[in-house]
C-alpha cells in the first residue's frame, strides 16, 4: 500500500534531466519539497527562478551613478536608429535641394518673360531710385539747414557720418530677415520706415530730432538694395538676369538725377516756405526732402500689390502660395502675349522641410501669444546668425573672401573720389575767389541801403550804422572786426533775418532766439550742376553693362571696369581746373558702373536662395563701411594734396579688378 503522504508529492523531471518535488497538500503547498531528491550546488537556480530574482535585486552600480549595461546598449541602439534617421532625412533633404532648382528654372522658363517682371522692375526700381535720393538729400541740405538749426562744422560731419552707419547696420540686418520673414514683407518693412522718419525730419526743428530722424530714415532704405536685388532676382530666368538686373541699376542713377535736378529747382529759392513765429520755420530745403519722399511712397504703394517672391515660399515648405503665385505670373505674361488659352500645367513642386519649420510649426500652437512671439522671433534670429555662421563654409568661403575684397576696393575708390570731387571743386572756387578778393579797410557807411550783390571782398574794422542789407547774395564775403549800430537784415544769402541789431559795442550780435548771423554760401548752383552731370554719365555705361553682361559675362566686366576707372583716376593729375575735374568725373562714373551691376548680378547669383538676401546685405553693409573710411581720408587731403587720395583710389581700382578676375563665372549658373 503506497504511503499517502508519497500520493500527495509530484515528481517533474525538467528539461535538463533534474527533478524536482512538489507537495500538492499541506503547509508546504507550492514549495520545492527538499528531502529525497539529488542535491544541487548552493548557487544553482533554474531558468525561471534566476530571472526573478534578477527583477527584485538592486543594480549594485546604481549606488555609484554607474549605469546598467541593458541601459547603455538601449542608449546606442537609439543612437545609431537616429543617426539613420538623420541621414536619411539628409540624403532626401539634398536630392530635394538638387531637384528645386532644376524645377524652379523650368518653370520660370514655362512662365516666360513679359508683363509681370515688368511691373516688378519698375516698382522695385523705384524703390531703388528712393535708395539713390537718400544718398544726396543730406548733402544738398547741410548748407540751408546748418543756418535753420545752428549746426556746426562737427555736427555737420556727424550727420553725414551717422546716416552713413545707420545704412550699414540697415543692410545687415534687413538682408538677413528677408532670408527668413520674406522678401516682400520685408521690403515693405523698409519703406515705411523710410517714409515716416523722412517725413518727420521735414518738420524737425532742432538738430537733434534731425539726426535722430535720419538716422532712422537711413536703417530702413539702407535694406532696401540687398531686398530688391534678391527679389527680382527670384522671378527671373538664367537667360534674363544678367541683362534686366543691369537695366535695374539704372534707377539708382535715376535718383541721382531726380535729387540733383530737384535741389536745383528748390533749394536756392529760400523764400519758398514760411515761418509760425520764431519756433517753427518750413524753408525750401525742407521741402525738398518732401518731394524726395515721392519714389519710396510709388514703391510701396506698388509693392503693396505685389506676390511674395516663390522661391522664398518653396525654400520654406509653403508650396500651395508658391503655385499660386506662378500661376499668376504664367497666366499674366502669356495674356499679355496673347496666348491666355495656355494652361500652367506645373503640378507637384519639391520643398525640402527643415527641423527649424517643424520647431517653428510645433511651437507656434503652444503657450500664450506673448511665448509664441518668444518663440517665433527668437528661433528667427537663431537662424539669421546660423546663416550668418554658414558662410564662412568652406565651399563658400574662399569665393566670399574674393567678393568682400572686390566690393570693399570699389566702394572706396568710388564714394571716396565721390567725396573729393564736390570738395576739390569748392576748394577750386574759392582759390580762384581769393585770387580776386578786394580788401576794404575801415570804411564808414551810414544810412546806406545794401540791395546788390557783394562777391570776394574783406571789411576790416569797418563801421555800419543805420544801414540795410537786404536781398544780398554773398559769396566769399568777409567782415572781420567790424561794428553794425541799429542795422537791418532781411533775405540774405538765404538767411532770412527780419530783426534790428540794435547794439554798438559788439560785433555780429545774435537775437534772442535763433543762430549768429552767418554769411557763408549756400550751395553754388555748379554743385548741383556737377552732382547731375555725375549721375548722367552713368547712363552709357548701364547700356553697355545691361547689353553685354550675358555675354562675355560678370567677370569681365567687373574686372574690365575697374582697370578702366582706375586710368581715369590717374588721369585726374592732369587736371588743373574745374571742367577738367568735372570732365574725368564723369569718365570715371561711366566707367566705374558697369564693375557696380557686374557685383550685384554675380552676388545674388553666387550663393543659395535661402542665404542670398543675408550674404549681400553683408556685402552692402561692407560696402558702407568702405564709404565711411573713404571720406574721412580723402576729406582729410583736401586743399592738401591731391596725389595721395587719387593714388589710393587707383591703387584700390587695380587690386579689386585683377581679385575680380579671380570670382567664379555665374552666368551659366542655375540659382541654387
Amino acid at each position: 500500500m503506497d504511503d499517502p503522504y508519497q500520493n500527495n508529492v509530484n515528481q517533474q523531471v525538467t528539461e535538463g534531466g533534474d527533478y524536482t518535488y512538489t507537495q500538492d497538500g499541506g503547509g508546504h503547498d507550492g514549495y520545492p519539497y527538499q528531502t529525497d531528491y539529488p542535491p544541487q550546488d548552493e548557487d544553482a537556480r533554474s531558468d525561471a527562478t534566476e530571472g526573478a530574482d534578477e527583477d527584485n535585486q538592486m543594480y549594485e552600480g546604481e549606488y555609484q551613478g554607474i549605469p546598467h549595461p541593458d541601459e547603455i546598449k538601449e542608449a546606442r541602439r537609439a543612437a545609431r536608429a537616429e543617426a539613420r534617421r538623420k541621414a536619411r532625412m539628409a540624403a532626401q533633404q539634398e536630392e530635394e535641394e538638387d531637384i528645386l532648382p532644376e524645377q524652379y528654372e523650368n518653370i520660370m522658363e514655362d512662365c516666360g518673360h513679359g508683363r509681370f517682371q515688368w511691373m516688378l522692375f519698375f516698382v522695385l526700381g523705384l524703390a531703388l531710385m528712393a535708395d539713390g535720393v537718400d544718398g544726396f538729400v543730406v548733402g544738398f541740405v547741410l548748407p540751408s539747414a546748418e543756418k535753420d538749426m545752428c549746426i556746426s562744422n562737427a555736427d555737420k560731419g556727424l550727420l553725414g557720418l551717422l546716416v552713413y552707419v545707420a545704412m550699414m547696420v540697415g543692410a545687415l540686418v534687413w538682408g538677413g530677415l528677408c532670408d527668413k520673414m520674406g522678401r516682400r514683407k520685408c521690403l515693405i518693412y523698409v519703406l515705411t520706415i523710410d517714409l515716416v522718419f523722412s517725413f518727420l525730419s521735414c518738420f524737425a526743428q532742432s538738430y537733434g530730432f534731425f539726426l535722430f530722424f535720419r538716422f532712422c530714415s537711413g536703417f530702413g532704405i539702407g535694406g532696401s538694395i540687398p531686398i530688391v536685388y534678391t527679389y527680382f532676382t527670384e522671378f527671373l530666368q538664367m537667360d534674363k538676369r544678367g541683362e534686366h538686373l543691369s537695366w535695374l541699376c539704372m534707377f539708382w542713377m535715376l535718383g541721382g538725377l531726380y535729387a540733383s535736378f530737384t535741389a536745383w529747382g528748390i533749394i536756392p529759392h529760400y523764400g519758398w516756405g514760411f515761418s509760425i513765429g520764431s519756433e517753427f520755420q518750413m524753408h525750401s530745403w525742407r521741402l525738398f526732402i518732401l518731394v524726395c519722399l515721392f519714389p519710396a511712397l510709388a514703391a510701396l504703394i506698388g509693392i503693396v500689390f505685389m506676390p511674395e517672391s516663390p522661391r522664398f515660399l518653396l525654400e520654406n515648405a509653403r508650396h500651395d502660395e508658391a503655385w499660386m503665385i506662378l500661376r499668376r505670373v504664367h497666366d499674366t505674361n502669356w495674356k499679355a502675349k496673347g496666348e491666355p488659352e495656355r494652361v500652367f500645367t506645373v503640378g507637384n513642386i519639391k520643398t525640402p522641410q527643415t527641423q527649424e519649420d517643424e520647431f517653428i510649426e510645433i511651437q507656434s500652437d503652444t503657450g500664450t501669444a506673448f511665448q509664441r512671439w518668444t518663440v517665433r522671433h527668437m528661433t528667427m534670429l537663431q537662424q539669421v546668425m546660423a546663416n550668418v555662421m554658414s558662410l564662412s563654409a568652406p565651399e563658400l568661403r574662399l569665393q566670399g573672401l574674393f567678393l568682400v575684397i572686390v566690393w570693399f576696393c570699389m566702394a572706396f575708390s568710388y564714394h571716396g573720389l565721390g567725396v573729393w570731387f564736390p570738395d576739390m571743386i569748392k576748394y577750386m572756387q574759392y582759390e580762384e575767389y581769393e585770387s580776386k578778393v578786394r580788401v576794404f579797410h575801415r570804411e564808414r557807411v551810414e544810412r546806406f541801403h545794401f540791395n546788390f550783390s557783394l562777391v570776394n571782398q574783406v571789411h576790416r574794422e569797418g563801421e555800419y550804422v543805420h544801414d540795410k542789407f537786404a536781398n544780398i547774395e554773398m559769396k566769399s564775403v568777409k567782415f572781420e572786426s567790424s561794428l553794425f549800430e541799429n542795422c537791418y537784415f532781411e533775405d540774405i544769402n538765404g538767411f532770412r533775418l527780419t530783426y534790428i541789431l540794435t547794439s554798438s559795442k559788439h560785433h555780429f550780435s545774435p537775437p534772442k532766439k535763433g543762430c549768429h548771423l552767418n554769411f557763408q554760401e549756400e550751395n553754388d548752383i555748379v554743385i548741383y550742376l556737377v552732382s547731375f552731370l555725375g549721375s548722367l554719365a552713368v547712363l552709357p555705361g548701364n547700356i553697355i553693362s545691361a547689353l553685354f553682361m550675358d555675354k562675355i559675362g560678370r567677370i569681365r566686366i567687373i574686372g574690365g571696369s575697374m582697370l578702366v576707372s582706375s586710368a581715369c583716376t590717374f588721369l585726374l593729375l592732369l587736371s588743373f581746373s574745374q571742367g577738367a575735374v568735372i570732365c574725368w568725373q564723369c569718365l570715371f562714373y561711366g566707367a566705374s558702373v558697369a564693375a557696380w551691376n557686374g557685383l550685384e548680378v554675380i552676388s545674388v547669383e553666387l550663393y543659395p536662395s535661402s542665404k542670398r538676401g543675408t550674404a549681400f546685405g553683408i556685402l552692402n553693409g561692407i560696402c558702407k563701411f568702405a564709404a565711411i573710411i573713404a571720406s574721412f581720408i580723402f576729406a582729410a587731403f583736401i586743399g592738401v594734396t591731391k596725389i595721395i587720395p587719387i593714388f589710393l583710389a587707383f591703387a584700390a581700382l587695380v587690386c579689386g579688378g585683377l581679385v575680380a578676375l579671380k570670382l567664379p563665372e555665374t552666368r551659366e549658373k542655375i540659382l541654387s
